[in-house]
């Protein structure tokens, strides 16, 4: 029988020959889940996919009923004016009049064909999650109840199952409906949902409950209670949100609608107005060359872009697996600066971990390590298994067989002795009890086993809690009497490159704080550690609601993240309320956006997202705008130089004749919207900057680019344009 450093007859430091060191090999790292994200041959992520662009041309092409284009009251207008130079040309037959005519339907369709183009990029990802909703059973539980074990259960089709169902998943089958776990812990493999290969532990009790449908379990079993109606699961919100059905305008892209809608009928009285001016000029207009001028000066490149703008910016949060339920909460995201963080599952891992051992005088750190493990056997909490994965890991305390050690009486943790621990009977008949837990718990164990705490015990307990964490006592009480042999030092463990991440927030000019209910120790501590700007210590969610409220009420866009029950209060207050999937069904429903991955520092993304979104809309519009002015420079010269002979001076771009003129115009604005759909739907690069910066850049490049492009654009098409007989 192998020897234990607990049974040497002196138990002196200088017998550390205790246990051979099993040879450890490296395990295969998981086969990665397969992408359903079309990537291009170097592994980045196509923008648009041929089978996408082959599903978005039909439905450009139905999108041009009447009741469909009244939503895009700019694109209304220019195929109005279509139809009337169609009629014009069909009663006026000539390569002028059919040419604008064409091209003003390709603008038509172009604008359309944006918005297909990012509903197809959403269609695809929703293909993906449906097939994670594949046909399943469920084990239904017949007579379940808190506190049971009884697993007797009817097999039926998952579609069956009514909220508050109670159902059982054992390993390797899939989770039917989303759901709270009642029972159990397991390891759970969310990349059909996620895309992330790694899995992902869910267990009673916590914030990590929730569970959703589609999701299969990998160890051991949970138990289940459905929260979802069939049909209303996550995941089928989650299609119906990126196929678009259920997108709907945000205030700002309303308003923005509202603007272009004006500026459209002030231009078209405008056009309406020119002609009876023409007239009296001697210069009377055709109806085709009027509407050219009207749609050339309208905002058409924003108005044909802006609905799939709003698209995409949703779709690149699908990307990066979050979910916003609201297209609302996109644009707001853009606008925030400040983030309030449930500290407990967002910046720390959840539970408190065993992150180092601490032996007193007289005992070794291959002591302290084997009693610490023995005495967490019984100990099924997280702190304790986090224990024994510490011991394995780190101190290489191999696995114990049964019997090994002799006879092995588990100590289970209680909330009276707040210990746990193991009696162990030797083959002689001698015994060794093995205690851990609260310091003042297992050092008044040991007083009363007869022993005394070494010197050096209480400074050490009173270190590790004024730092922050939890320091557990480990003691022996064998036939050389009762005595501590170190201190097991437990704390939150911060999740790994969170304070870099905070550090991007504030250059980002987000003010980031942390609430928790822990001491106002504890809480410095960890907020030390992770980086955060300030925090709000023995938070209630009442405290946590009002301290939202009164930021809100300064003036700030606040966002808020968190797992438990007890943030979502606080989420559903908050401007942007980012619930992590990992937690409770309560603060899923009360978030306006899911994180998949349960990353706090996924809201960096969020916001660049949401800011990208509102910087994309500001610079094609500033472009949309801006451009108008070379086409008003090709157009209304064109249009009246035979009788105002002094409008040949601003015909600067030495365009050949009239008709060649609005023809390059005209095709110009057609060809634009194509060529910006990609940056529509990649959206403006952005960088962190000050508002007055990003505006600057704004107008730079965006203002001057629409300024300068389209003459050198409309120059080029004229050079092929001018030799078109009929055009030039």
């Amino acid at each position: 029988m192998r020897r234990s450093a607990l049974t040497t007859p002196d138990n002196t430091p200088d017998q550390q020959n205790w246990f051979r060191r099993p040879e450890r090999t490296a395990a295969p790292a998981p086969e990665p889940p397969p992408s359903h994200r079309p990537t291009s041959p170097g592994g980045r992520r196509r923008l648009i996919t041929r089978r996408q662009l082959a599903e978005a041309l039909p439905a450009a092409v139905r999108k041009l009923h009447p009741r469909t284009m009244m939503r895009n009251p700019v694109m209304l207008v220019v195929e109005t004016g279509s139809a009337l130079t169609t009629i014009s040309a069909v009663l006026h037959p000539g390569v002028f009049a059919w040419v604008i005519s064409f091209w003003l339907w390709l603008t038509v369709l172009f604008a359309n064909l944006a918005e297909a183009v990012a509903e197809s990029r959403g269609k695809a990802q929703a293909e993906s999650l449906r097939r994670a909703q594949s046909a399943t059973t469920a084990r239904r539980l017949l007579h379940w109840r808190v506190g049971t074990r009884d697993h007797r259960h009817e097999v039926i089709p998952a579609e069956q199952l009514m909220v508050h169902d109670i159902v059982l998943v054992p390993a390797g089958e899939v989770v039917p409906r989303d759901g709270e776990v009642v029972e159990g812990v397991a390891t759970v493999d969310e990349s059909a949902i996620t895309g992330e290969s790694a899995p992902v532990i869910r267990e009673s009790g916590g914030d990590r409950t929730g569970v959703t449908g589609g999701t299969r379990v990998l160890s051991d079993h949970l138990v289940v209670r459905v929260t979802s109606r069939p049909g209303q699961s996550f995941v089928d919100r989650m299609i119906a949100l990126v196929e678009g059905a259920d997108r709907q305008k945000t205030p700002n892209e309303i308003a923005l609608n509202i603007l272009l809608a004006s500026l459209t009928i002030v231009f078209l009285l405008s056009v309406v107005s020119l002609q009876p001016m023409a007239v009296y000029a001697h210069a009377p207009q055709t109806t085709i060359v009027l509407v050219a001028l009207m749609v050339a000066l309208i905002p058409t490149t924003i108005g044909a872009l802006l609905s799939a703008i709003g698209i995409a910016g949703m779709d690149r949060l699908v990307q990066r697996n979050v979910v916003a339920l609201s297209g609302r909460a996109v644009e707001a995201a853009g606008d925030v600066d400040v983030l309030l963080l449930d500290k407990t599952g967002t910046i720390t891992h959840g539970n408190r971990r065993a992150v180092a051992l601490h032996p007193l005088p007289g005992a070794t750190t291959e002591q302290l390590a084997e009693a610490a493990q023995l005495a967490s056997v019984a100990d099924e909490t997280p702190e304790g298994r986090s224990l024994v994965e510490l011991t394995n890991r780190q101190y290489w305390v191999p696995p114990r067989s049964p019997g090994e050690l002799g006879e092995q009486q588990p100590v289970p943790f209680t909330a009276h002795s707040r210990m746990s621990g193991v009696d162990l009977t030797w083959p002689d008949g001698t015994t060794c009890l093995v205690r851990k837990g609260a310091a003042n718990a297992v050092a008044r164990w040991v007083a009363d086993s007869g022993g005394r705490l070494p010197a050096e015990a209480e400074p050490l307990v009173d270190r590790i809690a004024g730092a922050g964490g939890t320091p557990l006592l480990v003691a022996v009480h064998d036939r050389h009497g009762a005595r501590a042999l170190g201190v097991v030092e437990l704390k939150d463990v911060v999740k790994e490159g969170i304070a870099e991440r905070f550090a991007e927030l504030r250059r980002m000019g987000i003010r980031t704080v942390m609430v928790t209910g822990d001491n106002p120790l504890t809480a410095r501590a960890i907020a030390a550690e992770a980086g955060v700007d300030d925090f709000l210590a023995e938070a209630t969610p009442e405290d946590k609601l009002a301290h939202l409220r009164r930021e809100q009420a300064a003036g700030n866009m606040v966002a808020m993240t968190g797992d438990g029950t007890n943030d979502a209060p606080a989420l559903a207050q908050a401007d942007v309320g980012v619930a992590m999937n990992s937690g409770t069904p309560a603060a899923k429903e009360a978030g306006n956006m899911v994180d998949l991955d349960s990353n706090p520092a996924k809201l960096i993304e969020i916001v660049r997202v949401g800011k990208q979104l509102l910087i994309t809309r500001g610079a094609l519009t500033t472009f949309s705008i801006t451009n108008d002015v070379a086409k008003f420079f090709a157009i209304i010269p064109a249009m009246f130089a035979n009788a105002y002979p002094g409008l040949h001076h601003l015909n600067i771009m030495e365009l050949h004749s009239p008709t060649s003129a609005i023809a390059s115009a005209i095709i110009f604005n057609a060809l634009i919207i194509v060529a910006l759909i990609p940056l529509a739907l990649r959206g403006v690069r952005y960088q962190p900057a000050s508002a007055t910066d990003l505006l600057r850049r704004n107008l730079r490049v965006y203002g001057l680019g629409g300024l300068v492009l389209p003459f050198l654009g409309i120059k080029a098409i004229h050079l092929i344009v001018q030799f078109v007989p009929g055009l030039g």
